[in-house]
């Protein structure tokens, strides 16, 4: 366990800004977004040592907060380490009360346990169990408000009884266990002005003040709204520095060809896979051959070297999006110090929160925290419409092709071992 701090005066400023613990910080996505909406990241910890790398970097360069006097992590204390083998003791400030409490607790466990992208073994993955560990934590801290996020996969995730949905019912159980109510919602980050399309699961929880409502979207696709239209992939290239030539990545092999005759928004397919209410097979897009659509927000960066390729008005050919251009649609700092090799930064950028989903979540719990203490108990709101749809959807899914999906799950788990 390895802890960094700048020397700085924890009571002055926590005096002006409320304080936040974050938990799986990675590389730092949502407190940026956290320190934007005016909060104050007290604690950050990850066990990644090239996510704490960047964090510490990042810190050192002093990287000042959009419209504010400060730098991001300013007087943070970062500590490398496995969550499991920290306290509340360790997360509280140098110099706060033993039983001192953050205004907000935040983390996003990680979520290739139910991510689409990974084997979705959930809970049976080691780091599904992480969980455990955050609401650990909720308990000894005893934080204000507590944010969770996750990927969308959650929201069907199977538990112990292998129901869809049962894991996240679990959780908001745990909560209130604890005596926090919680609302959950999955908010797309291009609604909120990121030139990027990623749907998140989020979760607030408050024991005793207002449960705050989700933040009301600021863009739209839909034309004729009084919103503003979503950003585009170009919108944003335009306004970024021509890339590097070192980061730049050409088609090559036996793809290249194929790869280049694409229309933009389409990518060469994968194998169908044959299901009881598919006979001509259930196929998508290969995740490392998308060409993307300039006039569209990307599609969701993700955790590999392997993003989507663009071409540009005054390129000639096909290029990947490179790891800086993916920190942008991720909303990160041009100046912020990823560390490690070109696969670890493409990693810890696809991992992290996107920081205007972040932003204006923030927004939205500071308000509530600032209104003070709830006359009475808030009480857990039910699930919206358009997740409790899709938790039916998978369960009448599950009975008509949940036996195929056994054994796709399985051949793929021993190719895994195998590799």
């Amino acid at each position: 366990m390895s802890y960094a701090c700048s020397t700085f005066d924890f009571m002055v400023k926590s005096a002006t800004a409320p304080t936040v613990v974050s938990l799986f910080s990675g590389a730092g996505g949502l407190d940026i977004g956290l320190e934007r909406a005016g909060w104050h990241v007290v604690t950050a910890t990850d066990f990644a040592s090239h996510a704490m790398e960047t964090l510490r970097a990042s810190q050192a360069a002093k990287i000042q907060i959009e419209d504010q006097d400060m730098a991001h992590l300013e007087g943070t204390k970062l500590i490398e380490a496995n969550v499991l083998d920290l306290t509340a003791a360790d997360l509280r400030p140098d110099g706060a009360r033993k039983n001192w409490s953050p205004d907000l607790l935040v983390g996003g466990p990680p979520c290739q346990p139910w991510s689409s992208a990974g084997l979705q073994r959930g809970l049976a993955d080691p780091r599904g169990q992480l969980i455990a560990h955050f609401l650990r934590m909720i308990g000894e801290l005893k934080p204000k408000f507590v944010i969770f996020e996750n990927v969308r996969g959650l929201v069907t995730a199977r538990g112990e009884h292998g129901v869809p949905g049962e894991v996240l019912l679990s959780i908001q159980r745990d909560l209130e266990d604890l005596g926090y109510a919680s609302r959950i919602s999955t908010l797309n980050a291009a609604d909120y002005g990121a030139a990027q399309r990623r749907v998140r699961l989020l979760l607030i929880a408050t024991a005793k003040h207002s449960l705050p409502d989700f933040p009301q979207p600021t863009h739209s696709r839909e034309p004729g709204t009084n919103l503003l239209p979503w950003r585009s992939l170009a919108d944003l290239l335009r306004e970024l520095p021509a890339p590097s030539p070192d980061d730049i990545v050409r088609p090559k092999g036996l793809r290249a060809d194929a790869l280049r005759a694409l229309m933009p928004g389409t990518g060469l397919r994968t194998q169908g896979k044959v299901m009881a209410n598919r006979p001509s097979g259930q196929w998508g897009y290969r995740q490392d051959a998308f060409v993307a659509d300039l006039s569209l927000p990307s599609r969701t960066i993700r955790a590999a070297g392997t993003p989507d390729w663009v071409r540009l008005p005054d390129d000639v050919d096909l290029r990947r999006l490179t790891w800086r251009e993916c920190a942008a649609l991720q909303g990160f700092p041009a100046e912020w110090q990823f560390k490690g090799t070109a696969s670890q930064r493409f990693q810890q950028i696809g991992n992290a929160v996107q920081t205007d989903v972040a932003k204006a979540v923030g927004l939205a719990v500071k308000a509530s925290l600032n209104r003070g203490a709830a006359a009475t108990s808030p009480a857990s709101p039910p699930w919206p419409d358009e997740l409790t749809r899709r938790v039916h959807y998978t369960k009448a899914e599950e009975r008509v092709n949940g036996h195929l999906r056994v054994r796709t799950r399985a051949v793929r788990e021993e190719l895994a071992a195998s590799a």
